[in-house]
């Protein structure tokens, strides 16, 4: 399936504060599937950490996608299913309440296993990936991710704002595009292929989510633009699983 660009503005009622939990995550997701390899399938999509499903809904309005599993431990799946039949998307899109250390699914059971936004948060130890992610994927599938993450290490008063702004150990969870880079190939071996690269949507992204008036972000706005904007990015994280 060829892929294009998505009509964005189809989900511009969703660009406020009752909505978005942070950067514009369809920007995020959009610019994640347009760039995903040639041979990527979505037939059977895991949206992990679909927080209110929004990000469920484009996977399954954008993409070949038959079933999108909407994955969350903090949102309810019956708060979500509401959603997703206000949307007429109940026969594609099944909500699961569910912790992604402990995930119920058979092994090689998704085309393409998707984390918007989420992955970060619970994915930066060695083992998780490839003991608690990798095995859901189909042999020649793909794990698709976009995560905040760094341009570089901050320093001196830059590191003071930058964790000032994370707040304690969150801070902990932003990593460069070469940490994950190497991660997720240790965690593959000769078993994988990994690409990461930066986001292109980073400025609008984060634009619309200052636009949407939230208090969080409000104090984002805040913070980068005391230093933290050229140190941020969004990273792209295409690890294919291989055939072996």
């Amino acid at each position: 399936m060829k892929k294009k660009m998505a009509d964005i503005e189809k989900y511009r009622k969703y660009f406020t504060k009752d909505y978005l939990m942070g950067p514009n995550s369809f920007r995020l997701l959009d610019e994640l599937i347009l760039k995903s390899p040639e041979d990527a399938r979505f037939s059977r999509a895991l949206d992990l950490g679909c927080g209110s499903a929004l990000t469920s809904f484009f996977i399954a309005n954008e993409t070949e996608a038959n079933y999108v599993y909407a994955y969350d431990l903090w949102v309810p799946a019956s708060e979500n299913y509401k959603r997703i039949e206000e949307n007429g998307l109940e026969d594609r899109v099944i909500p699961i309440h569910g912790d992604a250390m402990d995930m119920p699914f058979a092994r090689n059971y998704f085309d393409a296993i998707i984390s918007v936004d989420a992955y970060h948060y619970f994915g930066c130890r060695e083992g998780v990936f490839s003991e608690k992610i990798l095995p859901f994927v189909k042999k020649g599938g793909y794990v698709m991710i976009v995560i905040p993450g760094l341009k570089e290490q901050p320093q001196g008063e830059l590191k003071e704002l930058f964790e000032t702004w994370a707040e304690g150990d969150d801070a902990q969870l932003f990593k460069t595009a070469a940490w994950w880079e190497k991660l997720m190939s240790d965690e593959c071996g000769e078993g994988g292929q990994v690409m990461v690269r930066e986001a292109d949507c980073y400025g609008i992204a984060w634009q619309e989510w200052f636009e949407t008036g939230h208090e969080y972000a409000i104090r984002d706005q805040e913070f980068l633009e005391e230093g933290l904007y050229d140190i941020l990015n969004f990273l792209l994280i295409y690890v294919r699983r291989g055939n072996a």
